[in-house]
């Protein structure tokens, strides 16, 4: 990794940002498809393993922060940290390929203005990159660091596009190995299903049972019918359950949670 202000001065100047906490068995492959970038920024909320001394080991600025803001501020945190022209947001458990580093780079010697970039995501889930139900999507990951910023979700975060903003899409992947093994995917899910209830109830919204079922069942649909999940295999059949369950039980975990409150009073 390069200074900003010592090397390509032909260009602009690019940053990675990353959150973390307790990444150390995904972060360095990670670190490692971003050491051409100027600059790392890691905002961490609490490692307890070895985390923090891989950052440092790739250069990466590294900050703590251990009140939990959600995943939107934390990432606008981990922004306000550097000044490079450009922000590349990352997940720890993401990486660089290499068609898309070179699409970046070129993109880098000749910048646009007011101009978002939307990046491909191919997600690796127990043995095969899904290529079909849904899982190879892109979004806005990179954008000038004066243009925008992440916004305040608790979970599910995205980018902030201005009004006349343009949004241009580059080749490539970033490779998301998202899930280590079932187990894994059964507390990641559970974190991200009770972050989206919080922030529905912050929102005086509430749900019901039935809703709960038909979500599910129309998750599962979507995936394995409308975006063509039976072509992934029996990693397909099974993440459309999978995700067609983790939507059953976030809208029934905020069905419970009025029924609670209603006990309770």
């Amino acid at each position: 990794m390069t200074s900003p202000s010592t090397s390509h001065q032909q260009r602009a100047s690019i940053a990675a940002i990353i959150i973390t906490k307790n990444e150390e068995a995904s972060l360095e492959e990670c670190l490692q498809s971003v050491s051409w970038v100027d600059e790392i920024v890691i905002v961490d909320s609490g490692s307890t393993d070895g985390t923090q001394q891989i950052a440092e080991k790739y250069g990466a600025k590294f900050f703590i922060n251990n009140e939990w803001p959600g995943f939107g501020k934390q990432k606008q945190l981990a922004q306000s940290y550097t000044d490079c022209d450009w922000i590349l947001a990352l997940d720890a458990d993401e990486r660089i390929d290499d068609v898309l580093q070179q699409e970046i780079q070129t993109m880098l010697l000749a910048s646009p203005k007011n101009t978002v970039f939307s990046l491909n995501e191919l997600t690796w889930v127990f043995g095969r990159f899904l290529k079909h139900s849904g899982w190879y999507y892109h979004h806005v990951r990179l954008y000038p660091n004066a243009l925008t910023q992440y916004n305040d979700n608790l979970v599910h975060e995205s980018v902030i596009i201005p009004d006349g903003v343009k949004t241009e899409r580059l080749k490539g992947d970033i490779l998301h190995y998202s899930y280590k093994d079932m187990e894994h995917y059964l507390v990641k899910s559970a974190s991200y299903g009770r972050a989206w209830a919080d922030q529905k109830q912050k929102r005086g919204k509430s749900a019901s049972l039935s809703q709960a079922i038909l979500h599910a069942l129309g998750c599962f649909l979507k995936m394995y019918i409308l975006k063509r999940g039976f072509l992934d295999g029996k990693q397909g059949f099974l993440i459309a359950i999978l995700s067609a369950h983790s939507t059953f039980i976030k809208y029934a975990d905020l069905w419970a949670r009025a029924n609670d409150s209603q006990q309770k009073s």
